[in-house]
């Protein structure tokens, strides 16, 4: 999925926050750094390579940006790779869902069963944003949503003085989170999708786990799922 893609692309965002996406591993999952000022937080560090890990490090030792906090928006195997790795490098906590323990759990077998090797295990959640509202980052204020589905747990980070979201793996442009793995719900899914995520504004951009940016009116338009 999105092959594409650069190795990183800096994504305009029009008020006071950047967002940075890089595409990591194997499963093409989009890692994102919110920056604000010079402090950022990394969101689902994906990075499970050398070459990966040091592509992000160098992005942000190069514009001299203070990491705060590693973020995950739902705890499956593409989107934590990096906990460890980042958590460890810069000293920061790891804020999550804690409702995901489970997968965190049980990320070594996962990793075994897509055949991925040398996996470190994820550190213990600092932050449980499954009780959470809302998350300060610099002047940048972010409402933590409940979107469950994809996994139990799953949070959307919500910004909307920049009419941002980053959805992880609920919302994608014309499709939505898969729901056959363990914990998954379709039905529940649909519903944290029409009943909390499209209470957003039609020109809030969406940055999703996999593939492109996309926005809620485009999506409530005309996502073959969701019309």
């Amino acid at each position: 999925m999105a092959a594409y893609f650069p190795f990183f692309a800096q994504l305009s965002i029009p008020t006071i926050m950047t967002v940075v996406q890089f595409t990591f591993n194997p499963f093409q999952e989009n890692t994102y750094l919110l920056v604000e000022g010079k402090k950022a937080w990394i969101v689902d560090p994906g990075c499970y390579t050398t070459q990966e890990q040091s592509e992000l490090v160098d992005y942000i030792e190069e514009n001299d940006l203070a990491v705060e906090a590693v973020v995950n928006t739902h705890c499956h195997l593409d989107h934590v790779l990096g906990n460890a790795f980042c958590c460890k490098l810069f000293s920061v906590p790891l804020w999550a869902p804690a409702r995901d323990q489970y997968l965190l759990d049980n990320l070594e077998r996962s990793a075994a069963v897509w055949g991925i090797g040398n996996v470190e295990e994820s550190p213990a959640i600092d932050l449980d944003l499954n009780g959470e509202t809302e998350l300060v980052l610099g002047a940048a204020k972010f409402e933590i949503l409940q979107v469950p589905g994809h996994t139990p747990g799953h949070v959307v980070l919500s910004n909307k003085a920049d009419s941002t979201a980053i959805v992880g793996d609920v919302l994608f442009k014309g499709s939505i989170g898969r729901t056959d793995l363990p914990g998954g719900n379709h039905e529940t899914l649909i519903k944290s999708i029409k009943e909390v995520l499209f209470e957003l504004k039609d020109d809030t951009l969406v940055y999703s786990g996999h593939g492109p940016e996309t926005t809620i009116g485009e999506e409530r338009k005309s996502n073959p799922w969701l019309v």
